[in-house]
């Protein structure tokens, strides 16, 4: 149930975070990508089935705010959260590696997605100028973002499972 509200608390938080406050730290008109960055932590700390849930509302967040087609974005970043939480298995808090690859990773494919289904589909082939200005800025200024974030959710997480603990261990000592 924490969970829940966590989850629901931080996706409206970051999409606020990313649309006003960020936009006013733009590095070379590049602003980090909370929403994809939020979905991938949510999956591989609890899973794949919520991560497509943070991810699809992450995604709808973004469409109805700034994207002309409504269900694209939610659609990528709900396939690369769900993606993520198919690691969850493998997540040990301790180990900062397996996040920020799997952070990386899914931004270039989400960069990459949207390239394909937004310009390619269309007749626009410029793929090369694409990656170069928009998608490995955006990943390099993400990361960055994320070493910063990801300790904050990991610690705010880990409190959140020893109180869920320790209430399950009082309700057995009852």
């Amino acid at each position: 149930m924490i969970q829940r509200i966590l989850v629901a608390i931080s996706i409206p938080f970051f999409f606020l975070l990313q649309s006003c406050v960020f936009t006013y730290m733009k590095l070379g008109d590049i602003v980090p990508n909370f929403m994809v960055l939020i979905a991938c932590i949510y999956g591989f700390f609890y899973g794949e089935k919520t991560g497509a849930i943070c991810g699809f509302f992450c995604g709808l967040l973004i469409d109805i705010f700034f994207s002309p087609m409504l269900g694209m974005n939610a659609l990528i970043i709900m396939l690369i959260a769900y993606i993520n939480g198919g690691f969850s298995d493998l997540f040990y808090a301790e180990d900062i590696r397996l996040p920020m690859i799997l952070i990386t990773l899914s931004d270039v494919s989400y960069g990459l997605m949207y390239y394909i289904i937004a310009f390619l589909l269309r007749g626009r082939l410029g793929i090369g100028s694409y990656i170069l200005n928009v998608i490995f800025p955006e990943v390099f200024y993400t990361l960055l973002v994320s070493l910063v974030i990801y300790p904050i959710l990991l610690g705010i997480d880990t409190l959140f499972k020893n109180y869920r603990i320790r209430k399950e261990r009082e309700k057995q000592d009852v």
